[in-house]
């Protein structure tokens, strides 16, 4: 039998839109915590791309319908923080401080409460937009992927919206662990530059700029994707223990240490090419997995799906990627994505 979520009891209030900040919250609520969505008349704007899509960063959450813009809105907000942990606001900066939903505006009625921005820039630069793919335009992310010549590219997913999101609720919850009040605030841009870690020190400190290298890694090789006889595989060697293991299965000769692999990248990188022609992609992940070589056949999302069906869960008739926390003793109860205001409307 499932226990209480490792939050249970923890009160979080959300005031936010499309992706970044409800999907902190909704980490959050899978781990037990009671999410409220104070929405704004129309509701949160991802309720007019698909059900589905508001499902799948809203589920197990609660909704109040609020203008916040109104004396009475602003009245019943005071009384949600009173008893209130945390509020976490995904919006402009004018707008947090419009709406009063900074911590000092919010300090008498909740001295104890944990309040987070969730910005795109940062609360002191102003409203300049700060959309997903801008963010990773602006943060050198683009210009690192895509081949060696070729244009810039972007991942197929929001991965500054989902990076910012885990990120805040890593700050939220470490406030609230302090025992103390406060403001915490978190931009995308700060995200993704952070992300940059091994790339940005080695700039800062040796002068080396990152080279766009159709996505394999600037220090192993060989790491990166390989075409086969049938599909694409991520072959990642890390250390020469791997490079052993692989080489003895795929018939490579020489190269057989990471500096030398690294300074002939080109020769390496034609080797491994030319052996992985011999199989499929599928063939060669069955065949170095247990060898412990990292590997793994290209595969589509329903493809991956399929593959982990223990991933799959239901909450409220959509079928959605529950969470990724495993936490012993506990099982998520996954329920619906609220009505707009389903739990107090008040405009």
């Amino acid at each position: 039998m499932s226990g209480p979520g490792p939050l249970a009891g923890l009160r979080i209030l959300e005031v936010g839109h499309i992706l970044a900040g409800p999907y902190a919250t909704m980490l959050l609520a899978d781990l037990g915590a009671r999410v409220t969505k104070v929405e704004p008349p129309g509701g949160d704007l991802s309720r007019q791309v698909s059900d589905a899509y508001f499902a799948s960063l809203n589920r197990g959450k609660r909704s109040v319908r609020l203008d916040l813009a109104t004396p009475e809105g602003q009245e019943r907000l005071h009384e949600l923080v009173r008893d209130a942990d945390a509020l976490l606001v995904n919006l402009k900066p004018s707008a947090v401080r419009r709406y009063g939903l900074a911590y000092e505006a919010l300090r008498p009625w909740n001295e104890r409460l944990v309040c987070v921005a969730l910005t795109g820039w940062g609360m002191d630069a102003g409203d300049e937009p700060a959309f997903d793919y801008v963010v990773q335009a602006a943060t050198g992310i683009a210009a690192l992927t895509g081949e060696p010549g070729g244009p810039p590219l972007l991942p197929g997913y929001s991965s500054a919206d989902n990076s910012a999101g885990l990120t805040a609720a890593l700050g939220l919850l470490a406030q609230v662990v302090s025992g103390r009040g406060g403001q915490i605030d978190v931009c995308l841009r700060d995200v993704m530059l952070s992300q940059l870690n091994y790339h940005a020190a080695a700039w800062l400190n040796d002068g080396k700029a990152p080279r766009r290298l159709g996505g394999a890694h600037a220090y192993y090789v060989p790491a990166q994707l390989f075409p086969t006889a049938d599909g694409h595989l991520a072959l990642f060697i890390t250390h020469d223990g791997f490079w052993r293991s692989f080489a003895a299965e795929a018939g490579v000769e020489g190269y057989a240490t990471m500096a030398e692999r690294a300074a002939r990248r080109e020769e390496v990188i034609a080797a491994v090419t030319k052996a992985l022609a011999a199989d499929t992609a599928m063939r060669w992940e069955a065949r170095l997995r247990p060898l412990g070589v990292p590997a793994a056949a290209v595969r589509t999302l329903p493809e991956a799906l399929a593959d982990t069906p223990e991933a799959v869960v239901e909450a409220g008739g959509h079928r959605l990627v529950g969470s990724p926390f495993r936490v012993a003793g506990y099982e998520p109860v996954y329920g619906p994505p609220p009505e707009l205001g389903e739990h107090g409307d008040h405009v």
